[in-house]
């Protein structure tokens, strides 16, 4: 007996210790994706990534870390506090902080690297009443973004700060709802300054415009069961233009509210899946059909009555034991987004067929093609288009399409078929880069 009291101070004093951790564990979270390369004309190039494909054509640092903690947790009601920093830079030297070169004469600063607070925010559970399954939550936060991978394409993402209520169970599904803040430069829609009068020396006096506060109002409903291994979701914004009484008197009469709308079929195939995605936007969202935007900014200086649509099929399959393959097929349309302008086009098709060696080893190759053309309304049209080819030798944390981390040895190829002289300092035609690179999410 005197043995085992001698012990429970110290056995109390060690179980306290981990209660402690166990209280204040803090979830780590992040990504990155860095390397070295050149090009046929110095360094790597980042050429339409979104339209032919990221594998080999990705010529910068970029680290996400995410450190979040539940702070709270009494009587089913918890409260999460979520934060995120990220960073971006070219790679180019050992040390890239934020110092800055300053061309006088452009009036620009350029930094080594550009730090970014992206998430900062509060969810909490077992608030309301009416839905204790629900998350309410406030702050800035990426909200529900739908990506394709291979060609870093965010297609509905309103991410920002804002405030919103997820997964009421309303039915087979689950609703959600959001208010996302997303203004607009001022220089996308006036100009960066606007001439207010002249001095004493009958010289012009400017003033600097204030960006457009644009607020987003987002409802999406989720989950919905169609047969086996399909399901639906569907969802609509409206963002509100939200003009000062100084932006009002600029007389801009295109800026309007608009609309878009989303429908996601998701079908799950041998394992894998494939994504069917139809959307439809007006007024500022024609510009987010045309131009590989995903919701989270609004052109509101488009053209008033300007609409567009867009059609994207993506996925990733298993083909057998050895083989797996994503693909992207994306066509979008613009009509009438500015003056002169009748319709503009953009299709691009993105394939990453992968063999696997073993369950560390694999060889990759992905091929992209886009072509983009604009029509005025006088008749005239204007075409852009390229190709991409990259072979990669990659070993990963195990044999999957999403194994991470990754480090792969990759060849490209890129060529514009518009006889465009598109790389090499607007010298050539087409370009190579040969390169290394590591991704990594956790």
């Amino acid at each position: 007996m005197k043995m085992k009291a001698k012990w429970l101070p110290i056995a109390a004093a060690v179980t306290a210790a981990l209660a402690s951790q166990a209280a204040f564990a803090v979830d780590f979270h992040g990504y990155f994706r860095s390397g070295v390369g050149v090009s046929g004309d110095g360094d790597m190039v980042k050429y339409n990534v979104n339209k032919v494909g990221r594998l080999g054509n990705e010529n910068d640092t970029y680290g996400e870390v995410q450190l979040g903690q539940e702070v709270f947790n009494k009587d089913g009601k918890t409260f999460y506090v979520d934060s995120m920093f990220a960073m971006a830079s070219n790679g180019s030297n050992d040390w890239e902080g934020t110092g800055t070169v300053c061309n006088f004469d452009a009036k620009q600063c350029n930094g080594d690297s550009d730090f970014a607070l992206r998430q900062f925010n509060v969810q909490a559970k077992g608030l309301l009443g009416f839905a204790p399954e629900a998350t309410l939550w406030a702050g800035k936060r990426f909200y529900q973004r739908h990506d394709i991978h291979i060609s870093d394409f965010y297609y509905w993402n309103i991410s920002g700060a804002g405030a919103g209520i997820e997964g009421i169970q309303a039915g087979p599904g689950k609703l959600s709802l959001a208010w996302v803040r997303n203004d607009r430069s001022a220089g996308d829609v006036f100009g960066q300054y606007t001439q207010t009068g002249v001095d004493g020396n009958g010289d012009p006096v400017y003033q600097k415009n204030e960006d457009l506060n644009v607020n987003t109002l987002d409802v999406r409903y989720a989950g919905i069961p169609l047969w086996q291994d399909g399901s639906l979701e569907v969802g609509a914004m409206y963002a509100l233009v939200n003009e000062t009484d100084a932006q009002k008197d600029l007389k801009n009469d295109n800026m309007k509210n608009g609309v878009m709308l989303t429908a996601e079929l998701t079908q799950g195939i041998f394992g894998g899946f494939n994504k069917t995605v139809l959307q439809y936007g007006t007024e500022g969202y024609s510009k987010t059909m045309a131009f590989y935007g995903d919701g989270s900014w609004y052109g509101a200086e488009a053209k008033a009555g300007a609409d567009g649509y867009r059609i994207i099929n993506w996925g990733v399959i298993p083909m057998g034991n050895s083989w797996e393959m994503g693909h992207q097929l994306v066509y979008g349309v613009g009509n009438e987004m500015w003056n002169g302008n009748d319709k503009y086009e953009t299709m691009s098709v993105v394939a990453r067929p992968m063999y696997k060696w073993d369950d560390f080893n694999k060889t990759i190759f992905e091929g992209g093609y886009f072509q983009d053309k604009s029509k005025s309304t006088s008749g005239t049209t204007d075409k852009d288009g390229a190709y991409k080819l990259t072979l990669a030798q990659a070993w990963s944390a195990g044999s999957s399409f999403w194994a991470r981390p990754e480090i792969r040895v990759f060849a490209t190829y890129l060529k514009n078929t518009e006889d465009q002289n598109a790389f090499e300092g607007n010298t050539s035609k087409d370009t190579y880069q040969v390169g290394v690179q590591a991704e990594a999410w956790w």
